[in-house]
């Protein structure tokens, strides 16, 4: 597999369209804010759990620095009007040795095509190849095509101390 900073796939999504799933670059900030721009207020507040239109640039420059090594992002790219946009990210960040948490978002339009799906399986992949051994996600609960996204996949809903949110559990070994 290639190193994760130069990650790069092309596949098809369920409508037949091509996407590439690659690693997010320093040069992609201006497109993934216009990305953020272009989802919804509740697509956000799903992804970050507050509402949500803007970033610091504190928060950009943490979304945008990406290590590879505890802090892997992935985006996913197609072609619009023959011009390549983001439809999507995401990313695991090493929260202790061996586990990751990860978090996603895609744009609206682009939503239920396949895209969240090719993020996972690629972000798993990259997880696995790292040796790390568990990945977890926090959803809340009213977004169900997230957490069927997940389910299908295999990860487990474990109990958690804040109700307000679904934590899941995935075991890569």
């Amino acid at each position: 597999m290639a190193e994760a900073d130069r990650y790069s796939v092309t596949e098809r999504l369920r409508n037949g369209s091509a996407i590439e799933i690659r690693a997010l670059r320093p040069d992609d900030r201006d497109d993934m804010l216009a990305a953020i721009g272009r989802t919804s207020a509740q697509s956000l507040q799903r992804r970050f759990f507050v509402p949500k239109r803007g970033f610091s640039d504190n928060e950009v420059a943490f979304f945008m620095n990406i290590d590879f090594e505890n802090h892997v992002a992935l985006v996913a790219q197609l072609e619009e009007d023959g011009r390549p946009v983001i439809a999507g990210g995401g990313r695991y960040i090493v929260v202790k040795p061996g586990q990751a948490e990860l978090a996603f978002v895609v744009i609206d339009e682009h939503q239920r095509k396949g895209i969240g799906a090719a993020l996972l399986r690629h972000l798993i992949a990259i997880a696995r190849e790292r040796r790390l051994h568990e990945l977890t996600a926090e959803v809340l609960p009213e977004n169900m095509p997230m957490l069927k996204l997940f389910s299908g996949f295999g990860f487990r809903t474990v109990p958690s101390a804040d109700a307000q949110v679904r934590h899941l559990v995935f075991r890569l070994t």
